[in-house]
């Protein structure tokens, strides 16, 4: 089950030369010296379940940095989730586990749609979901955002269930922000699920509205406008002891709709693991994390991974056809490892989707790769 062992070399304690050159040839060397491996956590059902964490994560990621607190090993958390800021994501998790995190060592599910302000910058485009879903596509650089809050508000007798919702009052607010929109007149060019929609009936109402009609609801069949999501997750662990329905659950109930009711069938980008692209950007953004060496000399590069490319990666995952897929998809080097505090439970391996190990917490597999990596 486990696979051959990779050695890395040991740090050393180098002394602080304040020469111009020697300075230089010091920073070249702690570069060479940092960790030739890397390590992505999944969140949901590896370090957390719902707002607790599990399976020793906190101890476990106290061993990725130094006594005084600074990273030593480079990692980021690889997640499907969102509808906050990475900024603020990384807050309350740092938070929660006792540990400094940097915004950029948090790459949520829609974190790849801040690659496509350029294309939708200026235009109106929709967010849905929960959380913050117009806040974070603002943060990313979008101009001309609405949640899907704000825009539903714009238009009277949209939700033909709205009336029976007790639990969600008329929010004025959102109707006067909205309202200095031309929402009436101007057409939605994209879609943008951002994180798992709260009401579903609405949601897939107003968005077969938009998509039907080229971006104009209660206007003529038209083109459909784009249509992203964040993620297609049909299942993850949450706090309830068996696994609750994800985004891709609810791309599947709009997709039948959809197509149901338009003489075409829908057209969308889904990201998020195990798409290969976000392995890929993840070997980047871990190879761009700004390290301590021993001597207190950051050692940063951007063209860290070209010039030092990764001997490993560690993917740490609980969904067998999500994070461990994905690793496998992602090919060298990634090596993928699964833990049984999440969706997989099972006492061996996943039999359609094996993983490199198997073991029972993050912090087993913190462990091992310590050990493996000749770390401790």
């Amino acid at each position: 089950m486990i696979s051959r062992f990779l050695t890395s070399s040991s740090w050393s304690r180098k002394r602080v030369l304040f020469s111009p050159f020697l300075s230089l040839i010091s920073n070249i060397h702690s570069l060479s010296q940092r960790p030739r491996f890397g390590i992505a956590f999944d969140i949901d059902g590896v370090i957390i379940r719902g707002n607790q964490p599990i399976g020793g994560s906190p101890k476990a990621l106290r061993r990725l940095y130094e006594d005084c607190g600074n990273l030593k090993i480079p990692y980021v958390f690889l997640t499907n989730g969102g509808g906050v800021p990475e900024s603020k994501r990384a807050l309350e998790l740092g938070a929660l586990l006792g540990v400094n995190l940097l915004p950029s060592q948090v790459i949520q599910g829609h974190s790849p749609f801040k690659q496509l302000v350029n294309r939708f910058k200026d235009e109106l485009v929709v967010a849905v979901g929960k959380g913050e879903p117009a806040v974070v596509m603002s943060e990313y650089g979008f101009k001309n955002v609405l949640s899907m809050d704000e825009y539903a508000s714009c238009f009277d007798g949209i939700d033909p269930l709205a009336q029976f919702k007790k639990w969600k009052g008329v929010n004025q607010s959102l109707k006067e922000t909205a309202s200095r929109r031309n929402v009436h007149s101007e057409k939605v060019r994209a879609a943008f699920i951002v994180s798992d929609p709260v009401d579903w009936s609405r949601d897939v109402q107003v968005l077969c509205d938009i998509l039907r009609t080229g971006g104009l609801p209660g206007g003529e069949i038209g083109r459909q406008p784009d249509l992203y999501f964040a993620n297609d997750d049909l299942e993850y662990q949450a706090v309830f002891p068996s696994e609750r329905l994800g985004m891709g659950a609810f791309r599947i109930a709009l997709e039948s709709i959809f197509n149901k009711i338009h003489p075409f069938a829908l057209d969308y980008t889904s990201f998020g693991k195990p798409n290969p692209f976000v392995f890929r950007n993840a070997e980047i953004v871990l190879g761009q994390l700004p390290l301590l060496s021993h001597d207190n000399v950051q050692t940063k590069s951007d063209a860290y991974v070209e010039s030092h490319p990764f001997a490993t990666l560690y993917m740490i995952g609980d969904n067998p056809a999500v994070d461990i897929k994905g690793a496998r998809q992602a090919g060298r080097p990634w090596f993928s490892i699964l833990t049984r505090t999440g969706v997989f439970r099972g006492k061996k391996n996943h039999a359609e989707f094996p993983a490199d190990l198997v073991v029972d917490t993050v912090e087993d597999a913190v462990n091992f790769i310590l050990k493996r990596e000749s770390f401790l």
